[in-house]
């Protein structure tokens, strides 16, 4: 297996840890435990304990951000573009640490794991999960890892909300915050497709109230619902160039409804590689999370939510993302600075949509990169 890359060199193979403690008070009041965080780590913690950095992932993401599981893996970390010896978050530079969200599927204590009381998977007996929740868990996975301040925070998406989050309930440990095409709040365009997949989720009938686990579960509706997320996470003229109109084959029949276009198959694809490795139930809980999020609501205005942060920001968002538009981070911008914090804004001009922080972009990797060594070099010095 070639583990380089062209833009660096790969972390190698990693092994994805655990961390339990006892008990958990989520945002609504219940309390479980115990509670455990899945989470990976790659570089080494200086003896100064000055150069963690925490990335935090989006909806369908995990604590595997880079390397790989073995030598017949084929498929390294959802960051491993970015992650690793020369690159932006350089592993030979910085301690990188990545986590499964609480709520999450891979690893970490989710609807799919056993509830201690019943020796049943919680289903929809597990509480529900906010932002809120998520930093307060890897709060906890910091704390143990002995690490008092981290340099920076990073995510996109959902990740950009924890970031922020973060540095609003933590100050006093957050040196820095990288946010990606993420915003204060979710659009109600944005809330509206949630819903629909979660929809597609609770009506398929093998969904059974959540209650699947140990015989077939929802995998057509959780199909759909990442057939429809997918969609957004694309803008339309990425897709017009990466499908435009054409078939799979030279002379479909058009007397069926098979899927004769390419990117129907394509999102057919996407679909069902996602029911392989994902919770149904998970993409309920993540996507009512992500609902849920909102700084405005929660401190009254915008400008109060970060009136108390002390970290450096950069804020980043992409011109053709139209589920989080670029106008969502100007404002966080807008506040940021009315509130006199040091901030870094940048609307990177790219056809990819969404999702560009997930590919190697080098207009990205540029931008993290110098703000990183900027930030390194403050603490250093």
């Amino acid at each position: 297996m070639d583990i380089n890359t062209t833009t660096g060199k790969s972390v190698g193979i990693v092994e994805t840890r655990k961390f339990t403690f006892e008990s958990f008070t989520f945002r609504s009041g219940r309390t479980l435990g115990p509670v455990s965080l899945a989470y990976e780590t790659y570089g080494t913690l200086n003896a100064q304990k000055n150069n963690a950095i925490l990335l935090t992932h989006a909806l369908s993401g995990s604590a595997h951000a880079a390397g790989y599981h073995s030598s017949d893996d084929k498929h390294p970390g959802w960051w491993d573009l970015y992650v690793g010896p020369g690159k932006p978050f350089d592993t030979d530079i910085y301690y990188i640490i990545c986590s499964n969200v609480i709520g999450g599927c891979n690893g970490s204590t989710g609807p799919s794991s056993i509830n201690p009381e019943t020796g049943r998977p919680y289903g929809l007996d597990f509480p529900m999960v906010t932002i809120h929740d998520m930093v307060n868990c890897q709060w906890h996975l910091v704390r143990h890892l002995g690490i008092d301040r981290l340099l920076s925070i990073a995510g996109g998406s959902m990740g950009g909300m924890q970031a922020l989050k973060w540095s609003i309930m933590y100050p006093d440990m957050v040196g820095s915050v990288i946010s990606i095409a993420t915003s204060a709040s979710l659009s109600a365009q944005g809330i509206a497709l949630n819903e629909v997949g979660r929809q597609a989720i609770m009506n398929d009938p093998n969904w059974n109230g959540g209650n699947y686990y140990g015989s077939k579960g929802p995998d057509a509706g959780l199909s759909l619902a990442r057939m429809i997320g997918h969609i957004t996470y694309l803008s339309e003229k990425h897709m017009h160039e990466k499908f435009g109109r054409r078939y799979k084959d030279e002379d479909p029949t058009i007397t069926k409804f098979d899927n004769v276009f390419m990117v129907e198959s394509y999102l057919h694809y996407q679909g069902t590689k996602f029911v392989d490795r994902f919770d149904a139930n998970t993409y309920l809980y993540i996507t009512k999370a992500i609902d849920y999020f909102d700084l405005k609501k929660d401190y009254g205005t915008l400008h109060n939510a970060f009136s108390s942060v002390k970290s450096n920001f950069l804020i980043i968002s992409f011109t053709s993302d139209w589920l989080y538009p670029s106008s969502q981070s100007k404002e966080i911008v807008q506040a940021l600075r009315a509130n006199g914090k040091n901030v870094m804004y940048t609307d990177i001009e790219t056809d990819m949509g969404h999702d560009t922080f997930l590919i190697d972009y080098e207009p990205l990797k540029r931008n993290i990169t110098n703000f990183l060594k900027r930030e390194y070099e403050r603490v250093k010095s």
